[in-house]
């Protein structure tokens, strides 16, 4: 009895053991499935493009004559690439685009990789409106890369951002859908390139264009493109030298004064400023501003330190067109003013400064005219002027036409220009002559009716010839001397001998 009783025992943690190896095995076996499903449900999951015809890209050449842009309404070139799917051959792709595009009278070209092998593969392209379909010789076997290049099509005249669509037929006659390509962004058709377009179709601008330096450097499309994409660039080079020249003309005014004193260490000064800046090119002393200036700390935007460096080098030249118009005036003007009672600051802003500044109108155009083109030089150091645009398109056209449309802009501000100061000087010279304005006909009569009282009335003509200087408003009077040159004066005839005769 013992003996069973150790045998049942025995028996017992026999089984014990045994239960205990199968409650460990149960959690690795339900892992187990649980890995099993998770396979099996992730191979379902996969997407089935992996076994169909992938979209890679599809773009579109630019078109606009000038610029990197595509245009709606106008021919392109049009370039599909997909990739065929595992287990499937492509007999025929057909494209399709939103209403609006066009494939009529466009041609096809069919480029078939394999790997980097070319397979010959041969399609014939039907186009229908919007859509083109291409049928190929053969199946395009799995795997194979094809390339459909598009030329002479067109989208939509509107502009936006289009997708290329479509579908495909496998060689066993199923008929799958495309992915959509990613975007493409045409611009709307503007007037602007329709004129260009109408000017393509012109037979004399073809004769033109076949010059090699007419179609160089005068090519009508280019040219009347660029007249646009220039247009900012010409607004940033008038803004900089109309914004330079108001300091330009008063450090220059400053100088000349200094270089005009009686004080040697002020004239040393002037001297000193004056001779660097007109002994040195402009092209380094805006190398030194742009790039000196941030190793120091000083940190300015372009345009701002475009406007500092052009005012600075003007003034230079300015404070000597001053100093000579200044030293023009006759010594007879300031003993004149000194025999009134002026002082010397009233000798110079009443009296030497209207005069000054009439005389040397004619040279400070001219000095505007040589700032305003030398803007250009900034266009070295980034500053998006007018020749740093044209700078640009001409890398973009590989033609030198957009500089001649800058050209153009410049001299939209420089022969009228040129015009005021011929006209200016005219009148000047005029004036200098004694070729005046001459007195109307009552203004003769009434002085001399004056005169005749004044004979009659010595007393009161004194009087009033010492009362009529002190009513005189000087600010008028610089006024009147400042806007002279630019008035033309019309001529009385009081039965004298004209001018010129």
């Amino acid at each position: 009895m013992h003996e069973n009783v150790l045998t049942g025992g025995e028996d017992l943690r026999s089984s014990e053991v045994c239960y205990g190896c199968v409650t460990r095995r149960v959690p690795a076996l339900a892992l187990a499935l649980a890995a099993a499903f998770a396979l099996v449900f992730t191979l379902a999951a996969l997407p089935t493009s992996a076994l169909a015809m992938t979209t890679n890209k599809a773009t579109a050449r630019p078109n606009e004559d000038g610029g990197t842009g595509v245009i709606g309404a106008m021919d392109t070139r049009l370039t599909w690439e997909g990739t065929v799917g595992d287990g499937e051959e492509v007999s025929s792709i057909t494209l399709s685009l939103p209403d609006g595009a066009t494939f009529d009278h466009a041609s096809t070209r069919v480029t078939v990789l394999d790997g980097l092998n070319r397979t010959s593969i041969d399609g014939a392209a039907t186009s229908s409106g919007n859509s083109m379909s291409v049928q190929f010789s053969e199946s395009i076997p799995a795997g194979s890369l094809v390339r459909l290049e598009i030329t002479d099509m067109q989208f939509p005249a509107d502009g936006g951002d289009y997708v290329v669509s479509g579908s495909y037929t496998t060689a066993d006659g199923q008929s799958r859908t495309l992915d959509d390509s990613a975007a493409i962004m045409v611009i709307a058709n503007t007037p602007l390139q329709a004129a260009v377009s109408w000017l393509d179709a012109q037979p004399w601008v073809a004769a033109w264009n076949s010059n090699p330096f007419l179609g160089m450097f005068f090519k009508p499309q280019l040219l009347l493109t660029s007249f646009a994409s220039l247009f900012p660039g010409w607004l940033v080079c008038l803004g900089i030298v109309l914004a330079c020249y108001p300091f330009a003309i008063v450090l220059g005014l400053a100088f000349a004064m200094l270089k005009t004193s009686r004080y040697k260490a002020l004239r040393a000064i002037a001297i000193c400023y004056i001779n660097i800046l007109r002994g040195t090119p402009l092209f380094l002393q805006i190398y030194i501003m742009f790039f000196g200036l941030p190793m120091v700390g000083i940190n300015i935007d372009n345009n701002v330190l475009g406007i500092v460096v052009m005012a600075v080098n003007s003034s230079a030249y300015l404070a000597e067109i001053f100093r000579a118009g200044i030293q023009s005036i006759p010594q007879g003007q300031y003993e004149a003013a000194a025999s009134l009672g002026m002082n010397g600051f009233q000798t110079m802003t009443s009296v030497i400064l209207p005069q000054t500044v009439r005389r040397v109108i004619p040279t400070v155009t001219s000095d505007f005219i040589t700032s305003y083109k030398d803007t250009s030089l900034l266009s070295s150091v980034g500053v998006m002027e007018l020749m740093m645009f044209s700078k640009n398109l001409t890398t973009t056209t590989g033609n030198i036409t957009p500089y001649m449309a800058a050209a153009i802009y410049y001299l939209i501000v420089t022969l009228p220009l040129i015009k005021v100061v011929g006209i200016i000087e005219n009148n000047i010279a005029r004036s200098e002559r004694g070729g005046g304005p001459r007195p109307k006909h009552h203004t003769v009569t009434s002085a001399s009716r004056e005169s005749s009282a004044a004979e009659q009335d010595p007393a009161s003509s004194a009087e009033a010839s010492h009362a009529a200087p002190l009513k005189a408003a000087p600010a008028a009077d610089v006024l009147a001397a400042l806007s002279a040159p630019f008035v033309s004066h019309p001529t009385v005839d009081l039965g004298g001998v004209a001018d010129g005769e």
